[in-house]
């Protein structure tokens, strides 16, 4: 299982990353314009090109006796010098003329080294100079390239990695926090037969709920504690706290089982907003290849999600000190104990979200039985809050709540019935006919199971959604009027959320055939669970607001609201809504405690085979609206329902 990251700062090495600044640093020296004739500014001009090229066969040099210096030893002597900084080497400036005193200048020279991450390092430094008949000579002394280095001396970098800030939860509590959690594992000497051990841990793992991903391993149990010394504590898996007590009964006594208690920094659940908020973990190779400048080995990285979005302000930026080292007797470098520049980490900010933990909670509990690819995303009405976004155990990772691109099915009638409402092509009582099938330009609808309503009131058409009445009123629409309706609830907009979002894309300016399929939720009509979520939110709002995911950092380019919607069309969607939970397809949820539940059904065909379907309901309950979407759930009733009424019985626990 993932280890979660540590909240105290690490103290490490840094040396590839200096690597990559050289080719740049070379490139943006700055020196000042040599001066003209034979002063001691023409020859330090030559030194400090030369300390940057590596080549200074046109200085000359001595040492503070007078004894000359060959120009190749001063070369080796500043490498070995910069230590772990000799790839960039310093920007060199002259400040102004030297100062010339008989036979003896001084000019003032600014050393400016660029560390890795973007700080800076600069000061100045006296560069002597002595004259012998008409020639300059630089005295070459290591303080010429740092004050307190005496030769022999290397400098050295160290970087102390900054404290990752935490995301929070919409109570502004950290989402991620210690937690308690319960180390198994077992100490060989007491352990008899480790093949039967492995084989009842194992079931015992099993039988863990939510299980355990990817399952505990144990395959190599018995030789890892064949290897270990026999008093050791062999760890076999870190339980939460709450998965442990499941199976406390099971392992406590078996023979050579020890258990030591601790805390991580952990979710509030394994599964909670997994794939909203990603991970984050050990640096990675890609990581490493793509940003040498800013990661190094061991580092903590986030990792899709707001992780992964926001990692740079989540991370901080490290800190950096030079300090001076020397050869040890083996060769190796020791520290002398001696920092000549400190840059100080700075923490991580962190990222405020709107997701709130019970929602959350109940959202996950939702689709934990849910085998299939699945999404559930729950809004507040009244702000347009996210207040959970759950992918269930199939998405893998993927966050389906907010990017899957699917043709919405019924749940569309919503949209399509507001469009009619709002054009007067019909009121809830007017009778729409509902046959067995409806052809359009000679391709036939029908209904789910081919049921045959007859002639009833529209409303009654909605409720146990009748395909063939919608596509009977399509036309009324017009080209392009479901699409201006879906826009209006804030369909296909440009939203900034926090993390990517598909909006949705509604049938526009299609055939005939087009327009009925559009009508029921099909054609060429996709969404996302949030998009429809949203959508449905602004039908009990009365308007759009986009939802909101991260509060902080706010978001750049939020879309607009939304218009009013005409009072008298959006009230009936709304009585029409709670007739599908009263006496339509969505009856399941009639007796949820509670305010009363609104909203529509929908199986929608993903392919050229009607009994290939994705299953969805969206409706709301009290200041939450929200959208249960299962991939290839097959009748809507079967799969999508249910999970809507764990989610409201478990949000009005």
């Amino acid at each position: 299982m993932r280890l979660p990251y540590p909240r105290r700062p690490r103290r490490n090495r840094l040396r590839p990353a200096l690597a990559l600044l050289a080719a740049t640093a070379l490139a943006g020296g700055a020196l000042t314009a040599c001066s003209g004739g034979d002063g001691p500014e023409r020859e330090v001009d030559a030194f400090l090109v030369g300390w940057r090229s590596g080549d200074l066969q046109a200085v000359g040099f001595v040492d503070p006796t007078g004894a000359k210096v060959p120009a190749a030893d001063v070369v080796r002597e500043l490498k070995e010098l910069s230590g772990e900084l000799a790839a960039a080497p310093p920007t060199l400036t002259r400040r102004g003329e030297a100062k010339v005193t008989k036979d003896v200048a001084t000019a003032v020279v600014k050393v400016e080294w660029a560390l890795p991450g973007g700080t800076r390092w600069a000061y100045e430094r006296p560069v002597r100079l002595t004259r012998g008949g008409d020639e300059w000579r630089v005295i070459w002394e290591p303080q010429l390239v740092q004050e307190q280095l005496t030769r022999g001396d290397r400098l050295g970098l160290r970087r102390d990695t900054a404290t990752r800030a935490a995301v929070l939860d919409a109570a502004n509590q950290p989402i991620v926090a210690p937690r308690p959690v319960v180390r198994v594992g077992l100490q060989p000497s007491e352990v008899t037969n480790a093949a039967s051990l492995a084989r009842k841990l194992d079931a015992a793992f099993r039988a863990i709920r939510p299980a355990i991903t990817p399952p505990v391993d144990l395959t190599d149990l018995p030789e890892r504690l064949a290897d270990a010394d026999p008093g050791a504590f062999v760890e076999v898996v870190t339980l939460r706290e709450e998965a442990y007590r499941q199976i406390k009964a099971r392992i406590y006594d078996l023979p050579g089982t020890k258990f030591r208690s601790d805390k991580l920094d952990l979710a509030p659940t394994r599964e909670f907003a997994r794939a909203v908020l990603g991970s984050v973990d050990p640096a990675q190779a890609d990581d490493l290849a793509r940003h040498p400048d800013r990661y190094e080995a061991g580092d903590l990285v986030g990792h899709g999600g707001l992780q992964g979005r926001h990692d740079e302000r989540l991370r901080g930026a490290a800190g950096l000190t030079v300090i001076t080292e020397r050869p040890g007797p083996d060769g190796t470098l020791v520290p002398t104990g001696t920092e000549v520049f400190r840059s100080e980490p700075k923490p991580g900010q962190p990222v405020k979200t709107t997701l709130d933990v019970s929602t959350q909670n109940a959202a996950d509990a939702a689709l934990r039985a849910e085998k299939r690819r699945a999404a559930l995303v729950a809004v507040r009405i009244s702000d347009g809050a996210v207040l959970a976004a759950a992918n269930g155990p199939g998405a893998a990772g993927e966050n389906l709540a907010f990017t899957a691109q699917v043709p919405p099915g019924s749940t569309f009638k919503m949209v399509s019935a507001l469009g009619l409402l709002d054009r007067g092509a019909v009121t809830p009582d007017a009778t729409v006919a509902c046959p067995k099938t409806f052809t359009v330009d000679g391709r036939p609808f029908k209904n789910s199971d081919n049921f045959v309503l007859g002639p009833v009131p529209f409303r009654t058409d909605f409720a146990k959604s009748c395909n063939t009445a919608f596509a009977a009123l399509a036309p009324k629409l017009g080209a392009d009027g479901l699409a201006v309706t879906g826009r209006s609830l804030g369909l296909e907009g440009q939203w900034d959320v926090g993390l990517d979002a598909f909006t949705g894309k509604v049938s526009a300016n299609g055939g005939a055939t087009e327009q009925a399929a559009a009508a029921i939720g099909q054609g060429t009509t996709l969404v996302s669970p949030l998009a429809m979520a949203s959508a449905t939110a602004a039908v009990a709002r009365g308007g759009f607001e986009q939802p909101k995911l991260v509060l902080d950092p706010a978001p750049a380019q939020p879309a607009a609201p939304g218009p009013q919607l005409k009072p008298e069309s959006v009230q009936a969607v709304r009585a029409m809504m709670r007739e599908v939970v009263t006496a339509g397809t969505g009856s399941a949820l009639r007796d949820v405690p509670g305010a009363p539940v609104h909203g529509k059904t929908g199986t929608a065909e993903y392919d050229d085979n009607p009994a290939h379907t994705h299953a969805w309901f969206v409706g709301w309950q009290g200041d939450v609206a929200f959208a249960v979407f299962v991939e290839k759930g097959g009748a809507s009733t079967a799969t999508a329902v249910p999970a809507a009424e764990r989610f409201l019985r478990a949000l009005g626990r």
